[in-house]
């Protein structure tokens, strides 16, 4: 049951706090919440009669598609089904950091600079506006409410973002506080750190927790080895993003902290793309976002078959991304959700494309194939699988106790065996494992160009 000052937070303070920041998050949240009841049918016209408008405004007010349509002869007017997009280009990486400029709608409100993590090579630069935040708040604050949680109820979020953190000031402080949230940093997970965060979110007793999960499955590792109770705090559920979700890490934050894992799928970059609902299906955005799948030509994949994730976010007219490449694996799904939400369904999402490993056969294997051959070993603590070549492994530890020349030789032999007989398993034995420069942990990295 919400409490009285859940409900206040919510109805009154979020509300006027987004409207004197410009914010129509509130409209959209109303919009979303009625559209998202809709039958599968409806709600795809709803879709497409939202991006033939998108398509008309930024043919007609930003240099970049004004140009590209008029040149390919494309008009926005003659789209009348959602496959009509496949007549515009892909719209990679390079692609916006070479038009930078022209990419800017002429008309633009205020935009905001901001620049993805980089993880897979050089960061990515574009802009927001008010509008792709608005819809992007709405969108989780939507999904937030799925678990019968909501703005105002108490959450500790695990982060490592620069801006997030960077952000610091009395203002922030003072917001935070009025919303009933905390901020730790998922940088600092020293053990003394991970003591003091456990003891932090006893005394606080939050209903839900955010962040990576990573860090939550870290710290949920490291307060059952303590002997830190958990489960019998309230924690209604636990809400994931911006890394892939493992079954290990889902099972384990599940037992430690006794609430749900909801995976959200999202990025800097793409906006809040799915996120999953108590029935356990991961449902778009549809209002704001149309998913493809492709593969590595370009070419859309039927529905069901595992390729890359390309967006186009309809929130966006101020600086577009159409058809935009995310890096991500995953499929789409025709099936229904149980929940009742005409909201399609993302069927799996299975990382970035460069959380795959090449065979020397040049077989794709995802990462968990060489995973589950370390999470099995106890004396193992942590570990990072790094391809650096087609033929080269090298393997990353930290160790709670000594890998005889066995037990590397047996790791070596199951590499081997998944990815071919000469591939070069060479063993870094470290104190620590760094996160990324974002904060974020990746288990698996290749590469090798696949």
């Amino acid at each position: 049951m919400m409490s009285l000052y859940t409900r206040l937070v919510a109805s009154a303070i979020f509300p006027l706090h987004e409207r004197l920041k410009g914010h129509s998050t509130l409209s959209a949240l109303r919009s979303m919440e009625q559209s998202q009841w809709l039958p599968r049918t409806d709600l795809k016209a709803f879709q497409l009669a939202r991006l033939r408008a998108f398509l008309e405004r930024i043919g007609r007010d930003v240099p970049y598609y004004r140009d590209l349509f008029r040149d390919s002869g494309f008009s926005p007017a003659d789209v009348n089904a959602l496959t009509d997009l496949q007549r515009l280009p892909i719209t990679g990486k390079p692609d916006i950091r070479e038009n930078l400029e022209r990419m800017k709608a002429d008309n633009a409100g205020p935009l905001e600079r901001f620049s993805t993590g980089g993880s897979s090579g050089e960061p990515l630069v574009f802009y927001r506006g008010k509008e792709r935040v608005s819809h992007d708040v709405a969108a989780k604050w939507r999904a937030t409410r799925w678990w019968n949680v909501d703005i105002g109820d108490r959450e500790i979020v695990i982060w490592g973002s620069p801006i997030e953190l960077g952000s610091q000031d009395r203002v922030r402080l003072i917001r935070d506080k009025l919303l009933r949230t905390e901020l730790l940093s998922a940088f600092e997970m020293s053990e003394d750190n991970l003591e003091r965060f456990i003891r932090r979110i006893q005394a606080f007793k939050p209903r839900m927790l955010f962040g990576y999960p990573s860090s939550l499955a870290l710290m949920a590792r490291y307060a059952a080895g303590k002997g830190f109770k958990m489960d019998e705090l309230g924690i209604k559920v636990v809400f994931v993003t911006s890394e892939s979700l493992y079954p290990h890490q889902r099972e384990t934050i599940e037992s430690v902290y006794g609430a749900p894992v909801a995976n959200g799928y999202g990025g800097r970059d793409g906006g809040f793309i799915a996120h999953q609902c108590p029935a356990g299906s991961m449902h778009i955005t549809a209002e704001d976002i149309v998913v493809e799948i492709v593969d590595s030509d370009g070419n859309v994949l039927p529905t069901g078959q595992n390729g890359e994730i390309v967006i186009t976010h309809m929130a966006m007219g101020d600086f577009p991304f159409v058809r935009y490449r995310t890096g991500d694996v995953g499929s789409l799904s025709d099936e229904s959700c149980s929940c009742g939400r005409g909201l399609p369904l993302l069927k799996e999402i299975e990382g970035r494309t460069t959380d795959f490993i090449m065979a020397t056969d040049g077989t794709v294997i995802h990462g968990l194939a060489l995973i589950y051959i370390l999470r099995e070993l106890p004396q193992v603590g942590e570990f990072k699988i790094v391809q650096d070549a087609l033929d080269r492994i090298t393997v990353q530890l930290v160790v709670t106790g000594p890998l005889t020349g066995e037990m590397e030789a047996e790791i070596t032999a199951q590499f081997r065996k998944r990815l071919g007989s000469t591939v070069s398993v060479i063993y870094d034995y470290v104190e620590k494992i760094p996160a990324e420069a974002s904060g974020k942990f990746r288990y698996v990295v290749s590469h090798v160009a696949h």
